[in-house]
């Protein structure tokens, strides 16, 4: 979207935005350190990097920084191998990254503004562009290293040294986009994605096979007459499961100065069994809610699906309301029959970023890992929690000062693991967590202190060797 004669936006100021300062303040230093200082003990065993994908913008930015969905993308890397451990840090280098490195200062503005540059700036490919922004989150498949975006193509990262080789639309799977969380099914090997968008059909599907080719080039979703924004997904052996939450896009609203998104609760939410043999989609309804993120998702034997998420009332600075949004982790029972939905709280306190062992994504098998809150009162995530949701139980680990990130499920040659990455309040130095698997809220394993302040969020991935 541009518009040609919109005026430059002011910086932002840096100082008070709370996503661009303290534990969110851009890391503009890249970094290449081995032999990382570990206290407790990493596996001998344990072989393999974590990596993680998160916004952090190159200069500091003009316009409406819109946290998570402006910032550029820094990759973040954590090897480990026999008991040793790296850190290395790189940029997404998009082409705007590089025009702006070469010009020294920011040039594009976020995601919500109509500015855009001109050709005597930036020269005649890049003007009149918005900014790429594949900062969201790193997936591996079909020998592929991707950079995801939240509804664009992704850019290829170099494995060896973290180097940005291009958009990459694997092999037309994402030829018109992809949002940042495809899932993988370990049974078939492929990478399920979907991506909606602002004009007709608004919201497609596709499948990449194992081998990274595309086995099912993107398909409309009938039944979608609106453009609405879908940030996850959830996969079961049988359906692709996408929930409608009313959060409108509003172009001629954000032409006036307006938002770009609209919370429209009254038109409830739908849900999406979209038959992965191709079968007409099955649609069920409920009262609005609003999710970001997906834990896993199984087919009952009696045909319904049943899906775990962290719900919220709705979807916090993105819509306008009198009383903070309030969340919790629920399962929903998704009958395609009836077309109804039955949501039961697995956990009534705040949390986000719900995380299963990879390997039983399509079954709900397993713990869910999450970050949450201790209390009703606390200020930003302070602690992670573990639900076994078929057996009704929870347990939590408290990091002290340290605020924790997204947990990432590590399977070892032996034990198996939770690792994610945390920041200290208190002196701002950045560690990478190793919890045991089989209890852990006993505490680490391991605390690796990496080189660099990682800024707190997104999305990562653990990748064995």
């Amino acid at each position: 979207m541009s518009a040609p004669g919109i005026p430059r936006p002011a910086s932002v100021d840096m100082a008070h935005h709370k996503h661009l300062t303290g534990l969110f303040a851009p890391q503009r230093e890249e970094v290449d350190v081995r032999d990382l200082e570990v206290v407790g003990e990493i596996p001998a065993d344990l072989h393999g990097a974590y990596l993680r994908n998160g916004p952090n913008p190159r200069f500091d930015p003009i316009g409406r920084y819109v946290y998570p969905l402006d910032g550029d993308g820094m990759v973040h890397r954590v090897e480990i191998a026999d008991g040793h451990v790296r850190y290395t840090n790189r940029f997404v280098r998009t082409p705007m990254v590089e025009a702006e490195e070469r010009a020294g200062h920011v040039i594009w503005g976020g995601v919500t503004d109509l500015y855009t540059p001109s050709a005597d700036e930036v020269g005649p490919d890049l003007a009149g562009t918005s900014r790429d922004l594949p900062d969201i989150n790193i997936v591996r498949h079909g020998g592929r290293l991707l950079a995801m975006a939240e509804s664009a193509p992704p850019y290829r990262i170099d494995p060896a040294d973290l180097a940005t080789l291009g958009r990459d639309t694997c092999d037309g799977a994402m030829a018109v986009g992809s949002t940042a969380h495809p899932k993988f099914d370990p049974a078939t090997g492929e990478l399920v994605l979907f991506n909606y968008m602002l004009e007709a059909p608004y919201l497609t599907w596709a499948v990449v096979g194992a081998d990274g080719t595309t086995s099912r080039a993107p398909q409309p979703v009938d039944g979608v007459d609106v453009p609405l924004m879908i940030h996850d997904m959830a996969l079961t052996d049988r359906y692709v499961v996408l929930v409608l939450c009313p959060l409108a896009f509003d172009i001629a609203a954000m032409l006036t100065g307006g938002s770009l998104l609209d919370w429209r609760p009254d038109d409830g939410t739908r849900i999406a069994l979209i038959p992965r043999d191709g079968g007409p989609v099955r649609w069920a309804s409920c009262d609005a809610f609003w999710v970001w993120h997906f834990a896993g998702a199984r087919d009952l034997p009696d045909g319904r699906v049943q899906v775990d998420y962290a719900q919220w009332t709705y979807p916090g600075g993105f819509a306008h309301a009198d009383t903070p949004a309030t969340g919790g982790l629920v399962r929903a029972t998704v009958d395609p029959e009836r077309g109804t939905v039955d949501r039961q709280a697995v956990f009534d306190r705040d949390v986000e970023f719900p995380r299963v062992d990879d390997r039983t994504l399509t079954r709900a098998a397993g713990p869910v890992a999450t970050v949450g809150k201790l209390g009703s009162d606390s200020d930003g995530w302070d602690s992670l929690w573990f639900f076994d949701p078929d057996a009704g139980t929870a347990t939590h680990w408290d990091p002290g000062s340290l605020a924790v990130g997204e947990p990432q499920y590590i399977p070892g040659a032996g034990d198996d693991y939770w690792g994610m990455i945390g920041t200290d309040r208190a002196d701002l130095t950045s560690w990478f967590v190793l919890l045991p698997a089989a209890d852990p809220a006993s505490g680490p394993l391991a605390r690796v202190k990496l080189p660099i302040r990682v800024p707190s969020g997104l999305h990562g991935a653990w990748l064995p060797v």
